[in-house]
């Protein structure tokens, strides 16, 4: 029995990746929790058992006192002087229970709860090891569906591929092999759960790691990626040596890199962008495969108007408005597009625009002008209005002086030759 149990526990941690001690420790508190199920949950019962022979050695310990108050955990000096002649008051004493003794029921309890430790272990392990891997590239084999959820066996556990993260028009057999994106991994109550992702943007950027050499040693980076999957793909990608052409890398000799990931993701398109600081050139390659024109911005409202041939109209736009989507996404601008006839149609009507506002404003500056220059002549004429020359006033008559008998002296005025009068 002693054997067969430690061959069980090794086998035990091998299979689940758990620490031997850490499954003997749930083996200890499962007939721990057995014994005192069959004995009663005042005992102070201990189990141990030895990890290289495998023996079990379950006792019930006991405080030796004057009085005993507890017979379940005391024991009286008397008494255990029986068993141990120096034994004192204060000291603990053991008795062995035997195996036979636990029963079927706290058996069938010692099992549950050795399952349930194991289990528990198992999903700490679980979430130890895949906790630290959570944003890699992982591979797994397809177990089945359930409610539209895929079962992939990892090897040490099971994981789940969810259908919002399962690329659209995407299916798979059991057996079938699969990489994925390690999404996150979630502690219930009942398990832990390891899940994956098809759909995630960086699920890509975890391809071209494993497909291109520069990428994975980050002599490329991968500065930016937008992506509808099923459908589409944008990625902008520089180079931190000059010597490195970005996209070539990323494409490969004759396409063979990208086809690569083009593969694994069942033919989704893939537009692979040199990442430039420039917004205009940034915008005008994000639209890619779409040839631009011209390229307006306005950086305080952070919006572009991209002018393509009429040609290429179509194809800029993309698919419902795909293109032109993920080329704003990539970016982090607004983007609108019109066709050249278009923008020549507007150019006229702003040109319009333009001189018409022109011509009112000069005529509004030559009424302005007239204005001032009559204000001017106004002023001038008022002017010459105030400087003529006012009258001098009457000195009086200069005459002879006569008494009127009043003893008063009067000057009587007498014209004077060529003197003209007042006015």
């Amino acid at each position: 029995m002693s054997r067969e149990l430690i061959t069980v526990i090794d086998q035990i941690g091998r299979e689940k990746g758990i620490d031997k001690a850490r499954v003997i420790g749930a083996v200890e508190a499962a007939l721990q929790t057995a014994a005192k199920k069959r004995f009663g949950q005042g005992e102070n019962i201990q189990v141990q058992i030895d990890p290289k022979t495998g023996e079990i050695s379950v006792v019930s310990l006991k405080t030796i006192v004057d009085t005993v108050s507890n017979p379940k955990a005391e024991i009286s000096l008397q008494e255990a002087r029986r068993v141990d002649h120096e034994a004192e008051v204060g000291d603990e004493i053991g008795s062995v229970i035997e195996m036979e003794e636990l029963g079927r029921i706290a058996a069938q309890t010692a099992k549950q709860v050795i399952c349930q430790k194991v289990r528990e272990a198992e999903w700490e392990a679980v979430q130890r090891e895949y906790a630290t891997r959570q944003g890699e590239l992982i591979n797994g084999i397809i177990l089945g569906q359930e409610r539209r959820n895929y079962l992939v066996d990892l090897g040490k556990t099971e994981a789940i591929l969810p259908a919002q993260e399962q690329i659209p028009r995407e299916t798979y057999r059991r057996g079938d092999r699969l990489k994925a994106y390690l999404l996150e991994v979630r502690r219930t109550p009942k398990d832990v759960q390891v899940v994956l992702s098809r759909t995630h943007p960086h699920f890509v950027a975890k391809l071209f790691e494993l497909e291109v050499p520069e990428v994975a040693e980050k002599i490329v980076e991968i500065r930016g990626i937008v992506r509808e999957p099923g459908d589409r793909t944008k990625i902008a990608v520089a180079s931190r040596d000059k010597a490195v052409d970005p996209v070539g890398a990323c494409v490969g000799i004759k396409g063979s890199r990208v086809q690569a990931v083009v593969r694994e993701l069942r033919g989704e398109k893939i537009d692979i962008i040199a990442w430039t600081p420039d917004p205009r050139v940034f915008i005008a390659e994000a639209l890619n495969p779409a040839t631009i024109e011209k390229v307006g911005i306005d950086e305080g409202k952070k919006s572009a108007l991209v002018v393509v041939a009429d040609s290429q109209l179509s194809l800029a736009i993309g698919k419902n408005g795909q293109n032109v989507r993920l080329a704003a996404k990539l970016t982090g601008w607004k983007i609108d597009i019109i066709s050249a006839t278009e923008y020549e149609k507007e150019k006229v009507e702003r040109d319009k625009e333009i001189k018409a506002a022109l011509a009112e404003a000069a005529e509004a500056q030559r009424e302005q002008e007239e204005a001032a220059r009559a204000q001017r002549e106004a002023n001038e004429s008022q002017g010459t209005e105030d400087s003529v020359p006012a009258p001098a006033p009457s000195e009086g008559p200069v005459g002879a002086e006569h008494d009127d008998g009043s003893g008063s002296v009067e000057s009587l005025d007498e014209p004077q030759p060529g003197a003209s009068a007042g006015v």
